[in-house]
């Protein structure tokens, strides 16, 4: 399986390393050169801000050919800014709302145990300046995980989305859960 990982800001050597552990192929966005190198399986957007990565996704010519990927089909994770980033207002391949630095500044960062649907109840979440999900706009958007009555993990299709980080913990089970959400219609 071979993995494309933006690489604009953010965790992104944590997201490879996590996808590597798990037996992926992985490689780094920048630029549109690196995605025109051939379509991957999937796609990973990692935290960072936002406003800006829309912005470098725009000035580098990334922003149509990664929505027109995602709207076709390709499986995405979005972790944090990636989260905004597939939600409404943004990227838009996601239908939901999403409130940007929900749980306040840098200062309020925090780490929790919490159940994520399907998986369990002992899923470790780092969050770090992190947005929560305002409201999910359709039927097939399945909300996975709140905490403190917020959703911070959902899925719709082949895209799934995390306010936290879960390239930051060791447990890989989330990253094995959107695998087999695309790998499994392939087998």
């Amino acid at each position: 399986m071979r993995i494309a990982v933006l690489a604009l800001q953010g965790a992104f050597a944590e997201h490879e390393e996590a996808l590597r552990r798990m037996g992926a192929e992985t490689f780094q966005v920048r630029q549109l050169s690196d995605w025109q190198q051939g379509r991957p399986d999937a796609l990973v957007l990692p935290g960072g801000e936002s406003t800006v990565q829309m912005r470098l996704l725009s000035r580098l010519g990334l922003l149509e050919p990664i929505r027109s990927a995602i709207a076709g089909g390709l499986p995405v994770f979005g972790t944090c800014a990636g989260m905004i980033l597939l939600s409404k207002g943004y990227l838009g391949t996601m239908d939901i709302r999403v409130r940007r630095n929900a749980y306040g500044r840098q200062l309020g960062s925090f780490h929790t145990i919490g159940r994520v649907k399907g998986i369990g109840d002992d899923v470790p979440m780092t969050f770090i300046r992190a947005p929560f999900v305002e409201e999910v706009l359709a039927d097939d958007a399945q909300e996975l995980a709140r905490v403190d009555d917020r959703i911070v993990a959902v899925r719709q299709g082949r895209q799934f989305a995390t306010a936290f980080h879960p390239e930051l913990d060791d447990d890989t089970r989330l990253y094995q859960s959107w695998f087999d959400s695309f790998t499994s219609a392939h087998a």
